[in-house]
């Protein structure tokens, strides 16, 4: 896909795997690309929030996001998380995208000094355009700063090469219509986030896509499948299968991603860094039980 064409579909988020001793898993994240790739993902999202990008070093964020490009290999596109402290940081990082060939880039706003101030925010996003030259995803999600419709208008309208919004705040879907509306033909799409969770309500608006994690990517390409083609009876009976994920997920305090992943056989570890997992027993068969409900739906197995 050349960038001057829209993008569109599920842009999936690899998870990052780990090892037992907590070291980053390499191997096992070509693995996870592969299985997105296999599952029918239209685009890969690396590292982002699903990925636990906040863990990771400097060099660990490069290294890994290097060996998704890599196992791509092109097959589809690869937008690259730069989300930085500051703008230097987070430029430092589109560099670094630009150089190992990433299709576009993705940044909330800083995390930990977070900026409130407008222009601020349009330095932020410019920083990063200039940097690398290529498409250019706003994230917008409390983790950064929750922006404004007349903020991400702006942005997009005022910074080159910002085309694209991944809006994660609430009303995701009045958020959704309000941007599309007010920031002109140079938006080329939003997309949701949210796992799905959204998707029959944001699909009527005008949403361009889904980036979700990606432990069952193959169930969400069917849902979009479903209402790209209008089969709106389809689209329910999909989502209707994902709900229960949906509730679980909610209250998971653990990984479920790795979990499911780990039951489909693409990783052996479920390990994650500043995590403590406390699920029990019963958490445990629920989700077994779910996974069980959602395999008529997989296209992918091992």
């Amino acid at each position: 896909m050349s960038p001057s064409e829209s993008y569109r579909g599920v842009f999936t988020i690899p998870s990052t795997p780990f090892t037992e001793t907590l070291d980053l898993d390499l191997p096992s994240l070509r693995r996870i690309v592969d299985f997105c790739i296999g599952c029918g993902a239209h685009g890969l999202v690396y590292p982002v929030n699903a990925s636990s990008f906040s863990v990771l070093s400097d060099v660990e964020r490069i290294q890994a996001s290097k060996a998704v490009v890599e196992q791509c290999a092109g097959r589809i596109p690869v937008v690259i998380g730069v989300a930085g402290v500051s703008k230097e940081h987070a430029a430092s990082f589109a560099a670094e995208a630009r150089a190992m060939g990433a299709d576009a880039v993705i940044a909330m706003t800083p995390y930990v000094s977070k900026i409130k101030d407008e222009g601020l925010v349009v330095d932020y996003y410019q920083a990063i355009a200039d940097a690398v030259q290529r498409p250019v995803f706003i994230q917008n999600h409390t983790v950064g700063s929750e922006l404004s419709i007349g903020t991400l208008a702006r942005v997009v309208r005022e910074v080159d090469h910002v085309h694209y919004i991944k809006e994660e705040t609430f009303p995701v879907t009045h958020k959704l219509s309000g941007v599309l509306s007010e920031a002109g033909p140079k938006l080329r799409g939003v997309f949701g986030g949210a796992g799905g969770r959204f998707l029959l309500l944001e699909h009527p608006r005008g949403v361009a896509g889904q980036m979700p994690g990606c432990h069952v990517t193959d169930v969400v390409v069917r849902l979009w499948n479903a209402l790209e083609s209008g089969n709106m009876a389809e689209a329910l009976h999909v989502y209707g299968a994902l709900a229960p994920l949906y509730a679980l997920e909610n209250q998971w305090v653990g990984n479920c991603y790795k979990e499911i992943l780990r039951i489909r056989g693409v990783i052996e570890c479920t390990r994650t860094r500043n995590v403590t997992d406390s699920v029990d027993d019963e958490d445990r068969r629920a989700l077994k039980a779910t996974v069980a409900a959602l395999e008529p739906f997989f296209t992918w197995h091992r």
